[in-house]
């Protein structure tokens, strides 16, 4: 797979596949073995994917509630363990969204409570150093430039080597760019063929030399009947080359800048390797103009 860079000459930059492995999903509440997903992770390393990226807020929060914070991180680094893969994988983790008692989604910025989930998430990954923590989404109640601060500071005391952003404006990239420099290394929003309002985040990113990072890069492309309706454009250009228009999807947006890097969500091996095959196709600009325009 063709490689893409997160970081920069001050924090150092790695190498991870052009197509990460989101991992929202990934859980044990009975309809996912976990060989089930030891074979998605295999499958994935196999076909180039070395980005994956977790969460302390993720996991089956129906079931937990609050105590499924830091669920999926506990999973994921038990399954790096008994593959023996922990070195092929550039592991990224956020902080900052909580779930609630009733399984649903909260915020806390707080310092108190970022400083404790990094700590949270080096014991629970057992690693010393999160190679890209990322703060997960803005808090209404604390000030922007507060959080940053914070960030600065998480930074600095040497428990992460790169720092992100989920779900941020431009002004708020700026921002954190200006106080943290080339700590801040990458970008992660929404966007996909159906949600792509976050086009002028890439652009800043691409400015600043930010990785975006797109979550949920195959959004609105459900089964073949609803592609057709909702987005007929993706679906022909799949036809021409012979490939799914998933993976047309994640070729666009490769095509959009090389600074993305998407991090579509799998729970089986067939899905990551269909994804990752998409960093091979090389769309012509005239699908891509047809394809800008099916929105």
């Amino acid at each position: 797979m063709q490689t893409r860079e997160i970081g920069n000459g001050t924090v150092g930059r790695i190498e991870v596949g052009a197509i990460g492995l989101g991992l929202m999903t990934f859980d044990q509440t009975g309809t996912q073995p976990r060989e089930q997903l030891a074979g998605t992770v295999r499958a994935a390393l196999e076909a180039g994917v070395t980005l994956f990226d977790t969460a302390d807020a993720y996991g089956p929060g129906e079931e937990l509630g609050a105590d499924t914070q830091g669920a999926n991180e506990t999973l994921i680094a038990g399954l790096l363990d008994e593959l023996g893969v922990r070195d092929q994988v550039v592991l990224a983790t956020k902080g900052g969204h909580t779930r609630t008692a009733d399984g649903g989604w909260g915020v806390d910025g707080s310092h108190d409570h970022l400083i404790a989930a990094v700590d949270d998430s080096l014991r629970r990954l057992g690693v010393d150093q999160i190679t890209l923590w990322q703060h997960h989404r803005p808090d209404p109640a604390v000030g922007f430039d507060e959080i940053v601060e914070t960030l600065k500071e998480i930074y600095a005391s040497g428990k992460v080597r790169m720092i992100g952003l989920s779900n941020v404006d431009p002004a708020q990239i700026r921002l954190a760019h200006g106080v943290l420099g080339d700590a801040l290394v990458s970008v992660q929003n929404q966007f996909s063929p159906a949600f792509r309002s976050s086009r002028p985040e890439i652009d800043v990113c691409d400015e600043l030399g930010l990785a975006f990072l797109p979550w949920s890069p195959l959004g609105g492309l459900g089964d073949a009947k609803e592609l057709a309706a909702k987005h007929p454009t993706f679906a022909e250009v799949a036809q021409e080359l012979s490939v799914s228009a998933q993976q047309v999807a994640l070729a666009w947006e490769l095509a959009q800048s090389p600074v993305v890097i998407p991090i579509p969500g799998a729970k089986r091996a067939s899905s990551i390797s269909d994804s990752a095959a998409a960093a091979e196709i090389q769309l012509t600009q005239e699908q891509l103009n047809r394809l800008d325009k099916d929105s």
